[in-house]
């Protein structure tokens, strides 16, 4: 058995607490949350502090492994994170056990697939990403670290994203399609040629918003 902390004691953090501890023989031990106050409990499971207490209570062998649970509307502090701590701290990787991964594919360090995914032959997860319920990632696609995937995306072979990506739920991705760092597809958004410049892109085909 694992003992598990997790940064962040919102929505997300509660999700994940939950996915855990309904689905693996792991314990999450408490939480760390800047906008909590120290002591309080969230699905009674106790906030240990904030991030600045994060080693200290690693050093106290509170917790094993560590977890960040920040959504996509924080991308960049849920890498700082990862960096601040990735040298110091063992990040959990989690995988649902109805999600059905290939043996030759790769997951990275601290990432976390919810039920029901489907990771191809050969594909290649980054770190500290969050893939929600039902995505399927096809054969010899890479997803690059820090992406948030939102429900029901579809993602073809060959496909390459780059890090801190936000893929809108039920997003296509067609094969062979590049796509730079930073970008963000709107819900439903279908993507058939590769994607160049950071920002916000939605429609069938995908459109520069912003």
């Amino acid at each position: 058995m694992k003992r598990i902390a997790i940064i962040g004691s919102g929505h997300l953090g509660q999700q994940i607490l939950y996915h855990i501890q309904s689905d693996t023989n792991n314990k999450v031990v408490g939480f760390f949350d800047d906008f909590q106050q120290k002591g309080n409990s969230v699905k009674n499971i106790p906030v240990l502090g904030g991030k600045d207490y994060i080693m200290e209570y690693f050093e106290k062998n509170i917790f094993d492994e560590l977890v960040i649970a920040i959504g996509y509307k924080h991308l960049e502090v849920k890498r700082q994170l990862f960096e601040d701590f990735k040298n110091r701290i063992p990040f959990y990787s989690f995988v649902h056990s109805t999600s059905i991964v290939d043996p030759s594919a790769k997951i990275g360090k601290g990432t976390i697939i919810y039920p029901n995914c489907m990771i191809d032959q050969d594909v290649e997860i980054g770190d500290n990403v969050l893939m929600n319920i039902s995505c399927s990632v096809a054969h010899d696609s890479v997803i690059g670290d820090h992406c948030f995937l939102s429900p029901s995306v579809c993602i073809a072979g060959f496909a390459n994203i780059g890090e801190l990506c936000i893929i809108g739920i039920n997003s296509t991705i067609i094969d062979n399609i590049n796509i730079a760092a930073k970008i963000q597809l709107g819900g439903g958004t279908v993507v058939i040629k590769n994607l160049e410049t950071s920002g916000l892109y939605v429609g069938n085909p995908a459109r520069f918003i912003r």
